[in-house]
Parts: structure tokens; C-alpha cells; sequence
């Protein structure tokens, strides 16, 4: 398993991603299309930019172990040159990030007149590559620079001042995918701050534990382990669309989130739990009739279905249910080993052995000179053409779980040694 990882990683995506680097400006291009054959625009979406920033310093971090292939210094050349196009470009005059820039970092409105800072998700992407090439690069002058914008971040939410483009968050709910978020860029900078030596690991790591806590303590449902994707302030909305949803791929991603902090910091109630929760998402999510993840279900594993307030996170719901999409594919594969691992519970190696054979006989592109995933299908596992959350190819979620698998199999293999 670790070599295959190993070489799927450097032979099939890697090589796609290393071609898509732009070397005046810095950064990365992602607007392909789904094929992966065509570059359909030059525009750079700062979530995109800031994940590949994140995940290119892990990258960088492997190759300097060698586990995987040479060219670490060519890799920490680009990384410089992002962060430098990052810092100049896309922070406006209110400390918030711009959602889209050009290719040589203008700002731009992605819908028009609505402004420039349309996504407090970008801003978080932003933190988390920043930090991460801050820590690898032992910067801690940048690393500074990232918390302010990380506590700008914290004050925001906590004022109610966020916009959540593409998918603004309907009036009246909570959602799962702030505390997720935030719980990710928290660990993420403990991480950073503990590699610097920096005081703020005194705060981030508690910080990191309270978004666990709030995610665990209130859209987690100990009676049946399911994470509640929305949370209706009122009680009596128990029977919306909104409430009864699930989306598989939110779950078992944010569940090794909370996974990778609980085992840190001595909560292993919260680890049983979680791994419960990645378990009940295969169960739901699973498509019984063509296999693979569906994008988002009903609670009882059907169709979604409820009440509905005809909003435009309804919309993409009830369009968009049956679609298979990569990203929750990827975090099936981590999730679920990264459980069987802990648990060595028989259903969730088999649940493991179910996404890894979906998976890497669906999504691999069979073009091998473009390698890649073809990574937007229907139900049915066949290409389409359509958008699933912003007009971009992104490597984030699928290198970011093969690179967590690996570290999870070497450790295997080191443990077996002793």
C-alpha cells in the first residue's frame, strides 16, 4: 500500500501540478478543465492559492525526508514566489482577503458589484498555506504577519461579519463548516508555532481544542453519530431540508480533523466518536446502486428530502445530490484507514477496501500523458461537465490525503520494525 501511494502521488499527480506552476507571478494555474486538458482561464481564486501553498510546504517537507522524488529546492523557489504574490496581492485595506485575483494579482469582483472579500473561506486558506510555508521556512516575521490575519479571522465570526461564497449560510442555521474550518487552521498554526517555538501555541492549541469541542458538543448526535451539516437555531426546524441533509465527504473530512487533535491532546472520547461518525458516513453516503459517495443524502441514507425555504444552498443540494465528486473520495480513503487503523474494527477495513476500489477504478484519468483525476462525475461514475464549487481543478484534497496516508503507513511500517 505505501508504495502504491507512494508512486500514485508522484507519477500520477504530481507531474499534472508541477506543469501548472506560474513561474513569473508565482502561484499555481487551476482553471482546467475537468479533463484536465485544457487551461480554460488564467484567473487565480485565492482558496485555491492558498491551498496549493499549503500543500506544496508538505510537499517540500517530504522530499527533504525522500520520500518521494528529488527537487526540493526548485519547489521552496515557487513557494517564496506565492507567498510574495499572496502578501502583496490579495489583502484589501480592511485586513480581509480578496476571493479572485488575475494572473498577475489584480483584484476582482466574482460577482459583480458584490465587492472583493466574498468568502471568509479564502481568508482561511490563505492562513493555513502562509503558515505552513512560514513554519517550513522558519519565518517567523511571516508566521506574525499570518496571526494577525488569523485573529481577524476569529473576530469576524464572532461578530456574524462573514460571507461564505459560493454557498452563503442560510439565516437562521449554524454551520458545521465554520467550526470545521476554523479547527483545521487552529492545529494547523499550533502546529507551526510549536515548530517555531512561538508563544501563540499557548493559545492556538486551546483554540484548536474549544472548535473540537463545539463541533463534537453540539453538531455531533451521539445517538445516531451523525454530524449535522446545518444547525437550525430554532428547534422546531427538525424536519427541513436543511437540518435532515448529510454531506458525506463534510463528515469524514472533518472528523480527521478532529481525529488528529483529539489523539494530541488526550481526548479520546471524542477519537471513538468521531471514528463512529466516519463509519455512519459510508453507510449513509454510500450509493448502493453505482457505488461511490453521493454528494450530499438524507439522514435516513435516501434521497434528501425536507421542508424547504428556497435558498441557494437548497438549490445546490437538490441539484447537485447524485453528482460523485473527488474531494469526498480522497477524505474516504484517509478517513476510513486512518480508522481502521485505530480501531482495527473488521467493518471499517472493509468500508476502506469499498471507497479504495471506487476510487482508483473511477477517478484516475486514462489519458496518462495528462495524469490526474478526472475529477467531476454523475451518479452513474461518468465525466460531466459542471461546476462544483468554484470554475477550478484543485490538487488539495486528493495530494493532501495521499501525503497523510503515507505518513500514516510509514508509521506503520516503523511501529512493525521495532
Amino acid at each position: 500500500m505505501l508504495d502504491f501511494y507512494r508512486k500514485h502521488a508522484e507519477e500520477v499527480l504530481l507531474p499534472f501540478w508541477d506543469r501548472a506552476l506560474d513561474h513569473e507571478h508565482g502561484g499555481i494555474y487551476t482553471c482546467f478543465n475537468n479533463t484536465g486538458e485544457e487551461l480554460v482561464s488564467t484567473d487565480k481564486y485565492t482558496w485555491s492559492q492558498g491551498r496549493y501553498l499549503w500543500l506544496w510546504s508538505k510537499v517540500t517537507d517530504v522530499k527533504s525526508e525522500n520520500e518521494l522524488r528529488e527537487g526540493r529546492g526548485s519547489y521552496l523557489d515557487h513557494l517564496s514566489k506565492t507567498a510574495r504574490f499572496l502578501e502583496e496581492h490579495v489583502f484589501l485595506e480592511n485586513g480581509n482577503c480578496a476571493f479572485l485575483l488575475s494572473e498577475e494579482g489584480e483584484k476582482k469582483e466574482s460577482i459583480p458589484g458584490k465587492g472583493f472579500d466574498t468568502s471568509l473561506y479564502a481568508d482561511c486558506f490563505v492562513a493555513l498555506g502562509l503558515g505552513k510555508f512560514a513554519a517550513l521556512t522558519n519565518d517567523v516575521q511571516q508566521f506574525e504577519r499570518t496571526l494577525t490575519l488569523y485573529y481577524r479571522i476569529r473576530e469576524r465570526i464572532k461578530a456574524g461579519n462573514i460571507r461564505t461564497e459560493p454557498y452563503p449560510i442560510p439565516k437562521g442555521y449554524r454551520a458545521h463548516s465554520i467550526p470545521m474550518i476554523m479547527l483545521n487552521v487552529a492545529q494547523e498554526l499550533a502546529e507551526a508555532a510549536q515548530k517555531l517555538n512561538h508563544q501563540s501555541k499557548k493559545e492556538l492549541y486551546p483554540h484548536s481544542i474549544s472548535y473540537m469541542k463545539d463541533i463534537m458538543d453540539n453538531f455531533y448526535q451521539a445517538k445516531n453519530s451523525r454530524i449535522v451539516e446545518m444547525l437550525p437555531e430554532n428547534p422546531s426546524e427538525g424536519n427541513t431540508l436543511l437540518y435532515r441533509h448529510v454531506n458525506p465527504g463534510h463528515t469524514l473530512e472533518s472528523m480527521w480533523f478532529v481525529i488528529h487533535t483529539a489523539q494530541k491532546m488526550g481526548y479520546s472520547h471524542y477519537v471513538k466518536q468521531a471514528v463512529k461518525a466516519i463509519e455512519k458516513a459510508i453507510d449513509i453516503g454510500w450509493d448502493t446502486r453505482f457505488g461511490g459517495l453521493l454528494r450530499f443524502a438524507d439522514k435516513s441514507g435516501t434521497k434528501p428530502r425536507g421542508s424547504e425555504k428556497s435558498t441557494s444552498y437548497e438549490r445546490l443540494i437538490t441539484d447537485s445530490w447524485d453528482m460523485k465528486l473527488w474531494w469526498p473520495h480522497s477524505e474516504a480513503l484517509y478517513a476510513t484507514l486512518l480508522s481502521f487503523i485505530l480501531t482495527r474494527d473488521k467493518k471499517l477495513s472493509r468500508q476502506y477496501k469499498q471507497v479504495e476500489n471506487y476510487v482508483f477504478e473511477t477517478f484516475p484519468n486514462p489519458d496518462k500523458e495528462t495524469g490526474e483525476w478526472i475529477q467531476i462525475r454523475n451518479r452513474k461514475g461518468q465525466p460531466i461537465d459542471k461546476i462544483a464549487a468554484l470554475p477550478v481543478k484543485d490538487p488539495f484534497h486528493i495530494l493532501r490525503n495521499m501525503l497523510h496516508i503515507i505518513d500514516l503507513l510509514e508509521n506503520q511500517a516503523e511501529e512493525k520494525d521495532r
